[in-house]
């Protein structure tokens, strides 16, 4: 095996170990909707997120703080608004259309990046790469078709807002996978974390205070348990193998990668929340995976692509 090689087999194990990390976002937030409140909960993973990466600078790297203008503009003001609108939106889509159907929407986020990567980054827009695209997006789609919403109703926010919140956290999705792509490479990945957690806070915490709804302190152990768990898993560990996969493979593969997400949410919530996938949901689910498979096998034996310059 050539050492191309090996380096795009270990960016897309490292986008699927991302989304598989991001699985458990809609069943921990599930778990804590009866506890607090959704925007609060998105807040507080982050600020958690952000803390740590925080202390270990201080301890151990303070070099993680020394970043030009450009990175603080583009990572973390553009990347933290990003992250902000990921945040509150994405609470709402998990409230509003359950688990399953939360992930169905954001994976509309492939075909986003796969175009907008040919005309940003100038990255190939193969035929293969569009219809693996196509491929995850029909069966996220469907998944939701054949999903439930049990579950959902525990934070009132109704259907038309969980869709909208799903399209909105897909398009921040797609730019932030094409932004990460970009930034990585200059600025290493625990830089590029920090930037956009510490940006994302920020504006998270700003817009709600305006908005009315200050976050709320977690009310209890189980509450901060849970929140922990988010911090850990889907603010730390999936955004440190999403950095690492687009620092070794292009965007619009890493994206397809990381459609394993919805196919471990759904599970999860079968599980944990007697959230119910029909037969045509199973077949999305299928899709889904067939979609992940083939680009694992394609891209793995492709030659590395260096990132945009410049």
């Amino acid at each position: 095996m050539t050492d191309g090689r090996r380096v795009r087999i270990i960016g897309y194990l490292c986008a699927l170990g991302a989304g598989a990390t991001w699985g458990t976002t809609g069943p921990l937030s599930t778990g804590l909707y009866g506890l607090m409140p959704a925007t609060s909960i998105g807040f507080w993973r982050v600020l958690i997120g952000t803390v740590v990466l925080v202390g270990w600078g201080l301890l151990l790297n303070r070099e993680l703080f020394r970043v030009d203008a450009r990175g603080w503009l583009l990572v973390g003001l553009g990347g933290g608004a990003l992250v902000a609108l990921f945040e509150i939106a994405y609470q709402f889509a998990i409230a509003g259309v359950g688990v399953a159907g939360a992930a169905a929407l954001l994976y509309t986020a492939p075909v986003i990046v796969a175009v907008l990567a040919r005309v940003i980054l100038k990255e190939a827009l193969t035929p293969l790469r569009v219809a693996l695209a196509v491929i995850v997006m029909v069966g996220v789609a469907l998944t939701v078709t054949g999903g439930s919403n049990a579950g959902a109703e525990a934070a009132r926010t109704g259907v038309a807002a969980g869709i909208a919140g799903g399209l909105l956290s897909a398009l921040s999705y797609a730019f932030t996978t094409l932004m990460a792509r970009y930034a990585v490479p200059r600025y290493g990945v625990v830089r590029v974390l920090f930037l956009e957690a510490l940006g994302g806070v920020l504006i998270v915490g700003i817009v709600l205070v305006v908005w009315g709804r200050a976050p709320e302190l977690p009310p209890s152990g189980a509450a901060w348990r849970g929140l922990l768990g988010l911090a850990a898993g889907s603010v730390l560990a999936a955004n440190f193998l999403f950095f690492a996969a687009v620092k070794r493979i292009e965007a619009a593969p890493a994206a397809v990668a990381a459609t394993i997400e919805p196919v471990e949410g759904a599970l999860l919530a079968i599980l944990h929340f007697s959230q119910r996938i029909k037969r045509l949901g199973v077949v999305g689910l299928l899709m889904v995976v067939g979609g992940v498979a083939t680009g694992y096998l394609k891209e793995g034996g492709a030659e590395p692509t260096p990132p945009p310059p410049a």
